[in-house]
């Protein structure tokens, strides 16, 4: 049976709430006038269609516009049904790239700036009787290298490593009928040390009404918490021990999360007053840890080596948006057939709904902010505000194990020299700490280094053995942080000494298959290039294997799952397709790493178990 699609904010759920995706009247405003000439309440300038939530820019959106524009205005009208009016309303969008004004009949109801983040409105003061008519204006400057950005290209045709821009609303926009009274927020916190899980519940109050919060933790079935707490003001924070299940639930195979094992705690939260139930919502965590420690990411207790691959989360169709939430899932599925434990989401927030699915079917994520590429008070600005949405947003699914605020320095061009921009890197930095503080932080990822939990290095050599003389033991590593770098750039600032950071090489391979057959890539942009399959997976082997022997590394990142526009470095074409076996790719990521002696043993026990005639798994 299939899992149905998850809801839009997947960590706070009601049953109820209304999908206004489809087909909305727009136009684009290419002399910005639109709100001088009140196109709020006018229904004559929206000369197009579009197909919300896809860019204009792609093909799934109707439109395919790729020349740059900058203002888009977006209108569709709505039905209230009665039995939503007693209560509040809620209208949210997933994302709007960069810049947004939302109007329901004529009345503004939301401001928001931040190109990958969710925010919401109450429109219920907007509403009026009968058809209600919904507005969005939409600000994206074609050409603005200081608006955080990532991987989308300020001029036209991209090139390069950047790709096609990603416009106006490119996530769900939804309804949501919500209590006059109602739970807000969640922020989830586990304490596996002290065998505790912390709650933390934003409550919207109307009235002096007494109310009680009801928690309710389930584990396959299991009752691990059911408890009742008084609210006091518009917080409730509570810690709870765990496990409160009794000897049917244990910490080694059915509750802790990890990628092999993606137990999650489901969580039902009912908000009553003395006449019953006010408001009941849907959410879940997962019970686990994650630090670094002696050179290594620790999960759970235990050292964990990274086997990621770098995603772009892009589709030729539809760009920086998923086609639908199934591509989303499979997305997930294919990472973790290739043998992935991990996947780094590169100068892109992703959709809550494919942490959902890291988070149900087990896959660790590293989420990085997009970057811009100019320094300027006003970027630090963009940069912080952003951050903070993106860090309070997903930091409660326990697939995400690191945060990367910087990408190779982009966006701050002389790191090394300027004092601001170190200061920059080192906010984004505190930033995550202070708001979260559960899990490793990079500064910069790449290389230029400045105080990190974790040490990024980026290296696109094309030979194996070149890789062993690198990272193969610790000696190589100090040998490879004093230079002659790779990329020709400085791995760590001066100053900073490498003292026990878990060093992961988190950019690497990138190679290309170029093929002269129809089916083939012909060309492409990539660090190395093979004619045939058979090569490519000679060289993938040669790469990760030589990774895997280092002694030191705590981890990869393999450059990239997907071919994407112009760049051909992918083990799957662009629209999912694989160019070398997926089961001998498999076999290649899964060998046992050196640096962490366990999984060797393991691999060796599982081999003696398994009968002569079983074919390996």
């Amino acid at each position: 049976m299939r899992d149905p699609d998850p809801h839009p904010r997947p960590q706070l759920t009601r049953d109820r709430w209304v999908d206004l995706a489809g087909v909305w009247q727009f136009t684009f405003d290419d002399e910005d006038v639109g709100l001088d000439e009140d196109w709020v309440n006018r229904k004559d300038v929206f000369g197009d269609t579009i197909t919300v939530p896809f860019p204009p820019e792609s093909r799934a959106s109707g439109m395919a516009r790729t020349e740059p524009h900058s203002v888009f205005w977006y209108r569709r009208t709505f039905q209230v049904d009665e039995r939503d009016r007693s209560g509040r309303l809620l209208l949210w969008f997933g994302a709007v790239d960069y810049r947004a004004e939302v109007w329901v009949n004529g009345r503004s109801v939301a401001r928001h700036e931040g190109g990958h983040t969710t925010f919401s409105a109450d429109v219920t003061g907007a509403l009026v009787d009968g058809e209600q008519v919904l507005v969005v204006r939409a600000e994206d400057q074609a050409g603005n290298r200081r608006q955080p950005r990532g991987k989308q290209y300020w001029t036209q045709p991209p090139a390069e490593v950047w790709y096609h821009r990603t416009s106006g609303i490119w996530q769900p926009v939804w309804l949501e009928p919500v209590p006059r009274t109602y739970v807000a927020s969640i922020r989830w916190d586990s304490r596996l040390e002290d065998e505790q899980v912390r709650v933390r519940a934003e409550i919207r109050h109307r009235g002096p009404t007494r109310l009680r919060l009801r928690v309710e933790l389930l584990a396959h079935g299991v009752v691990l918490v059911d408890d009742a707490i008084t609210v006091l003001g518009d917080e409730v924070d509570r810690v709870f021990a765990i496990p409160a299940g009794g000897p049917s639930i244990t910490h080694s195979g059915e509750l802790l999360w990890s990628p092999e094992h993606p137990n999650l705690i489901e969580a039902r939260l009912t908000l009553l007053d003395e006449d019953g139930v006010v408001d009941r919502v849907g959410s879940y965590l997962g019970y686990r840890s994650v630090r670094t420690s002696d050179n290594a990411v620790v999960l759970n207790g235990s050292p964990y080596f990274l086997r990621m691959v770098l995603a772009q989360g892009y589709w030729p169709e539809s760009h920086l948006a998923a086609p639908d939430s199934e591509a989303l899932r499979r997305e997930v599925e294919v990472i973790k057939e290739l043998g992935f434990n991990g996947v780094r989401v590169h100068q892109k927030v992703e959709d809550p709904r494919f942490l959902y699915w890291c988070d149900r079917l087990g896959l660790v994520v590293w989420v990085e902010m997009p970057s811009a590429y100019e320094f300027a008070s006003t970027v630090v600005s963009q940069l912080t505000r952003e951050w903070i949405e993106v860090i309070e947003r997903d930091r409660n699914h326990p697939c995400v194990i690191a945060w990367v605020p910087m990408n190779e320095s982009w966006g701050v061009p002389n790191l090394i020299r300027s004092a601001p921009q170190q200061a920059l890197v080192r906010v984004l930095r505190d930033l995550a700490y202070a708001l979260d503080g559960t899990r490793p932080v990079l500064g910069n990822d790449g290389w230029e280094v400045l105080e990190s939990d974790i040490i990024g290095i980026h290296d696109y050599t094309t030979d194996g053995a070149m890789l062993r003389d690198r990272y193969g033991d610790a000696a190589s590593v100090k040998n490879t942080f004093e230079g002659p770098w790779p990329n020709f750039h400085r791995l760590t600032l001066p100053g900073f000494v490498p003292d026990g950071q878990a060093v992961i090489l988190s950019e690497f391979g990138g190679i290309t298959l170029r093929l002269d057959d129809a089916h083939g890539t012909a060309g492409g942009y990539g660090y190395g290039a093979v004619s045939n399959p058979a090569a490519l997976l000679d060289k993938y082997t040669e790469l990760v294997r030589a990774v895997l022997a280092s002694t030191v590394l705590a981890g990869f990142c393999y450059t990239q799952l997907t071919d994407v526009e112009h760049e051909a470095n992918g083990l799957l074409t662009a629209e999912r397709e694989p160019k070398i076996d997926p089961v001998a790719v498999a076999l290649v990521t899964r060998t046992p790493a050196a640096a962490v002696p366990g999984e060797a043993m393991l691999a060796n026990i599982l081999s003696h178990a398994r009968p002569p005639d079983a074919a390996p798994s």
